[in-house]
């Protein structure tokens, strides 16, 4: 008869630590490979599709353009904003409104910015994005602001070199109409100067989100202290954060949920539920411009936003709204340099026009433009040639080559078509800049002359801001080079804006072909979307999308 063995104790499981972080760096670093092979997410782009499960990434820092980038445009961040004509049409029909106070006359002191931290800031910023931004909830959240390597020094939203900005557009699939809401920022371990005001959103409201910056490269990350790659959620129904490729962030643009809010609001147009004012005509006779149009885009068109905020002697920050304006006596207001801005709030006041604008849920539903409703009034109105953003975009570049994937990726951020490689070169994006630009600036000089700077540090007035601009541009976009000539008045009387050089287009890399999409997530292609050059035959980009879980 076998003996019984005697009862033994188990002794505890022990996790070695080193086991344990040896695995989590296992798992992140085959998370960040399967990131980068996965197919793109197109939501909803005619002739893009979504993936149901594609991994996003958030790049790092990544200085994509020589010293610290504010591009001129905008409103000065030095000066007070006028309040913005009345006007004669708008985008939508107002929807429900949040509970900001009734809108009254904005009292604002003079400026009062916090000092920068040093004679050289911190180009580099993060934005903690809220959990669910494109609820109600996470629109009401304020994004923390800190800087992406502390050890570059401090990021402050009251520094004007600093600043980052989010504007979100609410569409209403009930009845067409769109609403604007502009979510704070502010700095990560304060408190807003004033609690921002709760949207009440529609019934299936489709939100979208974008981002703005006046520095060099904004990162998005989804919780405090993460460095680093960040991956996140994607999936049906659910809207990701995009500001770049893997490794290569465009740097001052970022959005969230914007392909399946053109596509929803595209379908209401078509269904006659959203109508979209035109454009008019200017006091130079010509059509009123937009944020495609070649006599006023630059370097890196469409990006950053005509948000402002309101921010206190002590560094905190409010959304913009008379009446905030009027319980912050001293506030400063901060601004966003921008090709929408410039449009909305400098060139459209001078040349008799008026944007097309929607109810403002942070202002008590005022009528207020946005980069959302300049994209969708460029897209139905813009006439030959048409601006969209080329691959020699600073922002679209990845290590300095031009990238398919990388523009197609910002395109389809602002309602664009992919790119068409035959056509959509740098060289002829370069022609036509100087084409239809050169003679405008002349064209215009007796109106832009006797309105004020934008940067009064560039120019003394308008006209002599918008040519810095235009030769500036000429230069970061590489056009020397691509069009053989020096300046773009030179090219404008010399060369023709359909027709670039022979060998002079930079070389596009491809981005790998993507599976076909899935039919239960592909969102109906819109029918206005806006007259590409030739019909786009490009790839679907791999993406680097993020959602906040």
């Amino acid at each position: 008869m076998p003996r019984s063995r005697p009862h033994r104790r188990r002794r505890p499981v022990r996790v070695r630590p080193r086991f344990v972080l040896g695995a989590a760096a296992m798992a992140c670093a085959v998370l960040t490979v399967v990131a980068a092979l996965l197919p793109t997410v197109a939501d909803a782009h005619p002739g893009w599709s979504p993936s149901a499960n594609s991994w996003p990434v958030v790049a790092g820092a990544w200085r994509w353009f020589g010293g610290n980038h504010r591009k001129p445009g905008g409103t000065s961040p030095t000066t007070t904003p006028t309040t913005p004509p009345t006007p004669t049409s708008t985008a939508t029909s107002p929807p429900t409104t949040g509970t900001a106070a009734p809108p009254t006359t904005p009292t604002i002191a003079p400026p009062i910015v916090a000092p920068p931290t040093g004679t050289d800031p911190n180009p580099n910023c993060t934005l903690i994005v809220p959990p669910a931004p494109q609820s109600a909830a996470g629109l009401a959240t304020p994004y923390r602001f800190l800087a992406t390597n502390p050890s570059a020094g401090a990021c402050h939203e009251a520094n004007t070199d600093q600043s980052a900005f989010v504007e979100a557009a609410i569409l209403d699939p009930a009845s067409g109409s769109i609403s604007i809401y502009r979510p704070l920022v502010i700095d990560a371990g304060t408190r807003p100067a004033i609690a921002p005001v709760a949207p009440q959103l529609p019934r299936n409201a489709v939100v979208a989100v974008w981002f703005g910056y006046q520095a060099d490269v904004l990162s998005l990350h989804a919780r405090h202290g993460h460095r680093g790659v960040v991956n996140f959620r994607f999936g049906p129904g659910s809207s990701g954060c995009v500001n770049g490729l893997p490794g290569s962030p465009f740097g001052q643009f970022a959005y969230c949920g914007a392909p399946r809010f053109f596509a929803a609001a595209h379908a209401a147009i078509t269904a006659g539920k959203l109508a979209i004012p035109d454009l008019g005509t200017g006091r130079d006779g010509l059509p009123c411009p937009t944020t495609r149009d070649f006599g006023v885009v630059d370097q890196d068109q469409s990006d950053n936003l005509p948000t402002k905020y309101l921010a206190t002697t002590d560094g905190r920050t409010a959304q913009f709204s008379s009446a905030n304006a009027a319980a912050l006596p001293g506030a400063t207001v901060l601004t966003n340099a921008s090709d929408n801005g410039l449009v909305d709030n400098k060139l459209d006041p001078v040349l008799g026009c008026t944007p097309a604008t929607a109810p403002d849920l942070t202002a008590g539903g005022s009528p207020t433009p946005a980069l959302a409703l300049n994209e969708l009034q460029a897209a139905a109105h813009q006439g030959a040639p048409i601006a969209l953003v080329p691959p020699n975009d600073p922002m679209a570049l990845v290590n300095g080559t031009t990238s398919l994937a990388k523009t197609n990726l910002y395109r389809v951020g602002v309602d664009q078509p992919p790119v068409n490689p035959a056509l959509d070169t740098g060289a002829a994006y370069c022609l036509n800049l100087a084409k239809v630009a050169v003679p405008r600036l002349a064209l215009d000089q007796a109106l832009t002359s006797a309105a004020p700077s934008p940067d009064p540090a560039a120019a003394s007035d308008l006209h002599g801001f918008l040519v810095s601009r235009l030769d500036g541009s000429w230069t970061n976009l590489g056009c020397p080079d691509l069009t053989h000539f020096p300046t773009p008045t030179e090219a404008a009387t010399a060369a023709s804006p359909t027709a670039a050089p022979s060998a002079t287009a930079a070389p596009v890399t491809t981005a790998p072909a993507t599976p076909p999409a899935d039919p239960a997530t592909t969102i109906p292609t819109a029918t206005t979307t806006p007259t590409a050059p030739t019909t786009p035959t490009a790839p679907t980009p791999a993406a680097t999308t993020t959602t906040a879980p």
